[in-house]
């Protein structure tokens, strides 16, 4: 499996990224929050204590979690020119996933049909 940069990022730089983009788009962090949580199935705590850790790479976030959403394999589409379904590399499928319901929410979609 070859390794990309992005599994070795923090995730809360990510995050940070992601608040950056949701919130120009007047969208809250409280509803960018609800679908990371749904996407991990996290609970409000268990997420808050992911955020708190500095040092969680991307890759940790999604290995480290047995409870990722089945849910979040319906999400279907085009994300900075990929199309979800031809990845292969499961790790990447869901930091594209995740990419991908930010910016749905970012557009302004409503976060029950993000959650499918």
């Amino acid at each position: 499996m070859s390794t990309h940069r992005i599994y070795d990022m923090t995730f809360k730089s990510i995050y940070n990224a992601y608040v950056n983009k949701v919130t120009r788009k007047d969208c809250s962090t409280e509803e960018l929050d609800e679908i990371l949580r749904w996407m991990g199935s996290y609970t409000e705590e268990d997420f808050q204590n992911v955020l708190n850790n500095e040092e969680m790479t991307m890759r940790e976030f999604f290995e480290n979690n047995d409870h990722l959403n089945p849910s979040r394999l319906e999400v279907t589409g085009t994300i900075c020119g990929v199309k979800i379904a031809e990845l292969e590399d499961p790790l990447m499928k869901d930091i594209r996933i995740m990419d991908k319901i930010v910016d749905e929410l970012a557009r302004g979609k409503a976060i029950e049909k993000i959650k499918r």
